[in-house]
């Protein structure tokens, strides 16, 4: 019978980035968290588009790899596992801020499927793939 002590430590390890500086990893997490909010920015001027006459919301599709990908950094810059979800955090604090009413009335989220699109994807995939990493470890 194998076990865990009889297998190579190379196959133990994760694939954690190796940052002994904390003042990097600080930066890679203040990085992390505005690319959060600027991809959401895109995602949102994007959300109106159309193929022809067809609404087409290809940002809203491309919200749950991007969002994703965030965790999947801040993932691999901190060992919290709460911590971890921050990016998503401050991507549904700027969805809040888009899809309320600004200070001329506007309104730069309508109340439609595309809307409730882009909250899903942006949402439920990287909270998906959190899921089944802490359940696969």
């Amino acid at each position: 019978m194998v076990t865990a002590s009889d297998q190579p430590t190379a196959v133990l390890r994760t694939s954690r980035l190796a940052l002994p500086d904390p003042l990097i990893s600080g930066l890679i997490v203040v990085l992390l968290l505005l690319n959060a909010l600027i991809t959401l920015a895109v995602e949102v001027l994007f959300l109106p588009t159309y193929i022809g006459s067809v609404p087409f919301p290809v940002s809203a599709l491309l919200a749950a790899p991007i969002n994703i990908a965030l965790v999947y950094g801040m993932e691999s810059v901190t060992d919290r596992i709460g911590f971890t979800f921050a990016p998503i955090v401050v991507w549904v604090f700027g969805f809040l801020v888009c899809a309320s009413r600004g200070p001329g009335g506007d309104i730069m989220l309508g109340s439609d499927g595309r809307t409730l699109l882009l909250f899903a994807c942006g949402v439920l995939a990287p909270a998906a793939y959190l899921y089944y990493r802490s359940n696969s470890r």
